[in-house]
Parts: C-alpha cells; structure tokens; sequence
C-alpha cells in the first residue's frame, strides 16, 4: 500500500538527493501499524499509540511492513527532509514497540522523591515540597530499595520522555560543589573546588 505523497514530486529535471540515512527503510515490528491520513501519520504498537504531522516535502510509502521515506524536492533540502522525517518516524515505531527508558538519581540528604497517582512528589531541599504532574503517556517508577532517590521514567513518546526528564532535573541541577540536586544516571557532574579547600591546598 502507498501512502499518499505530502507534497508534488520533484521535477524530473531537478536532480533528487537522497540522504544516506533517510533512504533507509523503517521496519515495523510485529504488532505495529501505520496509517496515515493528510498531513498526519498515526503508528500504533503494543507499548501505545503516537500522531503527529509529517515534515514538508516528503512522501511515504508503506509495503511489506516498512516504512519508506521519498524526497518529493531536489537538492540537499530534499535529502535533509527525508532524514528529519525517517528519523520522527524511526523513533515513533521504537516508542510503541518497546518504549523509551530514563533514569534520574536525586543526590543531596534528605532528598526523597514520592509517586501518587500521576503526581511526582519531590523533597529537593527547599522549605516546601514540589509537586510535579506527569504528562500523559509518562510513568515513574520509584524502586523500593533506592529510598526514594532513583526515578525510573517509561513512555513511548521520545520526546516527551526527554522533556519530562529535563523539567526534573531542572528543579534542582546537580551544584558544581558538592554535586547536590538532581542527575541523569551516569551523568558526570564537574565539580569545583570550594574556598576553603583551595586555601588548604596552599
């Protein structure tokens, strides 16, 4: 089956350029579908379902459970479009077929953080709690043995996923000394030395 093309087809005339990566077809892993309807593009799979409008100046066509993305201009902004929409739509089928994990540790005494509902309670060192809503589509995780201080962040929306996690981190961003706040797990923090070790190294 062809899905209908987003934009006219380059001129013959023009020579189309296709990028390296976006010419790459997209498998579709069992379970997942695709249906496109105008400008939008709709892929379902068993860890839920994503929209969202296609890049300009691309067509897609969809056979034997890949999906292709085609230039419909020529010149290097063909080539650009095809990699932008291949790599949406790349990550589209990874979020509904297996979701998207991220995890953030809380580094500072008495630092806890608490889920109730799709509320994230957070103890951040502050004389008052923060209470952060999670998207639609995002869920938190507190392993038991972390006492609080791991969050475990699942979705299928990538960028959602990302966003979430960077207004959480942003609620306290690890300090340069001492590296209290809030960190992505294995993130290095680069920490200063304070004065009074400095004067002690003298």
């Amino acid at each position: 089956m062809t899905m209908q093309a987003q934009a006219p087809l380059a001129s013959t005339t023009e020579k189309v350029r296709q990028s390296r990566t976006g010419k790459k077809p997209i498998p579709m892993p069992k379970g997942v579908t695709a249906t496109v309807k105008d400008r939008s593009i709709e892929i379902k799979g068993p860890k839920g379902t994503l929209a969202r409008s296609l890049p300009l100046n691309v067509s897609l066509k969809l056979d034997g459970g890949q999906i292709a993305v085609l230039p419909t201009i020529g010149g290097r902004d063909g080539a650009r479009f095809q990699g932008l929409a291949r790599a949406l739509l790349a990550g589209m089928v990874t979020g509904v077929a297996d979701g998207y994990t991220r995890t953030l540790q809380l580094v500072g005494t008495g630092y806890r953080a608490e889920v109730k509902g799709q509320t994230l309670n957070l103890s951040l060192g502050f004389s008052h709690p923060i209470s952060f809503p999670l998207p639609k589509g995002i869920k938190c995780e507190i392993p038991g043995d972390s006492k609080g201080t791991i969050l475990i962040l699942t979705g299928s929306d990538k960028e959602a996923m990302g966003q979430t996690a960077a207004k959480i981190r942003g609620f306290r961003p690890p300090e340069p000394y001492g590296g209290k706040g809030v960190r992505y797990q294995g993130e290095k923090v680069r920490e200063k030395a304070g004065k009074a070790a400095k004067a002690g190294g003298k």
